[in-house]
């Protein structure tokens, strides 16, 4: 009985002996070979891990001229285990900092809110974007810091200091990126907008590392094995762009001192020629050690540099709706080429003409004379060619589908199947609503929304939409979505507007006629058939915009366009010049129309606007 009771106090000392052992072998296993902190501290007395970063893609234009080019830059990183007795005056002196500064970058290193990846053992960024001659300096004095060493790094470097939006920038990997993404590390560099952005992972290439041999002191005596274990980086993609460097250049140059956008897109492809937002700024400026202080300027800047009007803008797209409004009411029956309707000018109700011109009107004659008349009448006949009343549900069948066919020229959506990096919706008003706005199903009709008809009223869209939808004019139905990368076949796909190409011709020709007679003739250019639309656009902040839509030549369009003139009143005064000259440039390789030039140029039209 005893030897039994002995025996089972055995078994329990020598069960609970073994739980201890194995308790104590977990741990050291942890520690040793699952926590990572004990294994970079044991590789850092005998390796540095020296990370190798790619330089990125290379930008070009359509006709190879580069854009976009690397420059040599470098980090200073800091070891912290390996700083001891550090002469912080001395460091600064070289540095060219503050102490204070430089006490506030370490503090923010070692922050793990700011800096999850921290690790003593590891590199960490204190400066960053440094060229050539701030380097120097520190260079020469390096060994006298232990613990801090130079990463060489590159820095983008422009052509031209033109097309800001389109490139984007690249700034430090934001903490929800390294998030997402594990590629980065606290200190890395990422695209932040424009093509930057959205060819971030082809431009960025495959990060490299070198192994370095370090002594007892921690000096550098080598290679790791001669270099057989390191990983060479790759360089990112080179891209070429859709844009015409020197088409852009002029637009730009034309949109100076004026606040608005210009969108020129190749129908045949949709690739984006020229993509124009002003108030604009240097890319370069948003480069190097300046980049925080000049990206707060821009940020508080009142015209809005920073925002793409090009894709984010959205306005009434006025009379340059009208070819559109022509198409669709001919798909749905509510017109003809033949229909005419009245108009008595100024006088006329509900909705007023501003051009004088005979009457009764056919739709060639409304398209060319721009008028409002008769386009709420075609309008109505089309919503309403069912009737109207309480009980009448084709009144709201009808109103859907011409929504519809509106939205199948582009309008009212994103394109997300592009690469446009930021874009708004526009919008295309639905029966929903106006149900939820007249609070019935009912209380709406034809005229209670006759500001449609004309492109006023709730109807918004950018200037990316209104270029794309000429797109769709002049293919005779269809667009491909407008992109800025040549030869991605994923940005190929071509969209079939809801309207049959029977109905094309007649607007096609009044659009013509815009040119020859209407309120563009005076922008008219010699040898080349141009089809286009004017457009005063009604703004409740303030004058009216300027405003022209259009394509050229009429026979196999080359080029199809959308220009907006904000505050600057009639399209055919500023928008229809630019046009032109833009059409002259990139059809005929020249300008020879300098007055014309210079006069657009210099023209200023909102003096806020700064000089770059």
């Amino acid at each position: 009985m005893i030897n039994d009771e002995l025996q089972k106090r055995q078994r329990i000392i020598a069960i609970i002996f073994s739980v201890v052992v194995i308790m104590y072998i977990l741990r050291l296993f942890s520690l040793q070979i699952l926590d990572p902190k004990y294994k970079e501290g044991a590789d850092s007395n005998a390796f540095l891990k020296k990370t190798l970063f790619p330089p990125r893609g290379l930008l070009y234009d359509r006709n190879g001229v580069l854009l976009v080019y690397n420059k040599p830059a470098y980090d200073i990183t800091m070891i912290m285990r390996e700083v001891h007795n550090l002469d912080t005056i001395s460091l600064c002196r070289s540095l060219n900092i503050s102490k204070e500064e430089f006490i506030s970058k370490v503090k923010n290193i070692k922050n793990r809110d700011k800096n999850p990846g921290y690790s003593s053992y590891t590199p960490q960024i204190l400066m960053s974007q440094l060229d050539i001659e701030d380097i120097a300096t520190f260079q020469q004095s390096m060994y006298k810091y232990p613990g801090f060493y130079i990463q060489n790094r590159t820095l983008r470097e422009y052509t031209y200091p033109n097309a800001a939006h389109v490139l984007g920038n690249i700034g430090e990997a934001t903490p929800k990126r390294i998030e997402k993404d594990d590629y980065y590390k606290p200190g890395d560099y990422a695209g932040r907008d424009g093509i930057e952005y959205t060819y971030e992972k082809a431009l960025r290439g495959q990060k490299g590392m070198e192994i370095l041999l370090r002594d007892a002191k921690g000096r550098i005596k080598g290679k790791y094995e001669n270099g057989k274990r390191d990983i060479p980086s790759k360089a990112g993609e080179n891209l070429t762009l859709t844009l015409d460097i020197k088409l852009q250049i002029l637009a730009e140059k034309l949109m100076k001192g004026k606040v608005g956008s210009v969108v020129a897109i190749e129908p045949s492809t949709g690739e984006i020629l020229v993509l124009v937002s002003n108030p604009a700024f240097d890319p370069a400026i948003l480069v190097g050690r300046q980049r925080s202080k000049n990206y707060k300027a821009l940020l508080n800047d009142p015209t809005k540099p920073l925002m793409n009007r090009a894709t984010q803008a959205q306005y009434s797209p006025g009379s340059s709706f009208k070819p559109l409004q022509a198409l669709v009411c001919q798909e749905m029956g509510g017109i003809s080429e033949h229909t005419m309707f009245s108009c008595n000018g100024p006088g006329s109700s509900p909705i007023k003409c501003t051009h004088h011109h005979g009457s009764p009107v056919s739709l060639l004659n409304a398209i060319e004379q721009s008028c409002n008349p008769y386009f709420w009448h075609a309008f109505r006949s089309t919503i309403e060619k069912d009737g109207y009343g309480s009980k009448n549900l084709l009144f709201r069948t009808n109103y859907d589908e011409w929504v519809d066919r509106m939205k199948s020229f582009g309008l009212g959506e994103k394109f997300t199947d592009g690469d446009l990096y930021e874009q708004s919706r526009g919008y295309i008003p639905t029966q929903k609503f106006y149900n939820k706005v007249y609070k019935s199903e009912t209380g709406w009709r034809a005229i209670t929304i006759r500001s449609n008809s004309i492109g006023q009223g709730e109807i918004l869209a950018t200037p990316l939409q209104l270029a794309n939808s000429m797109c769709a004019i002049a293919n005779n139905g269809y667009y491909i979505t407008p992109h800025l990368v040549r030869n991605d076949t994923m940005l190929t796909k071509k969209h079939q507007v809801k309207v049959d190409k029977k109905y094309f011709p007649i607007v096609y020709e009044g659009m013509s006629l815009v040119f020859e007679h209407g309120t563009a003739r005076s922008s008219r250019l010699d040898s080349v058939s141009m089809c286009g639309k004017t457009g005063t656009v009604q703004n409740p902040h303030g004058k009216d915009h300027s405003l022209f839509v259009g394509f050229a030549p009429r026979e196999n369009p080359k080029i199809a366009v959308a220009i907006v003139v904000e505050n600057a009143g009639f399209g055919s005064t500023y928008a229809a010049p630019i046009f032109s000259l833009l059409a002259e440039q990139y059809l005929k390789g020249k300008i020879t129309r300098i007055e014309l030039e210079e006069r657009i140029t210099n023209i200023v039209t909102n003096s806020n606007v700064k000089e770059r």
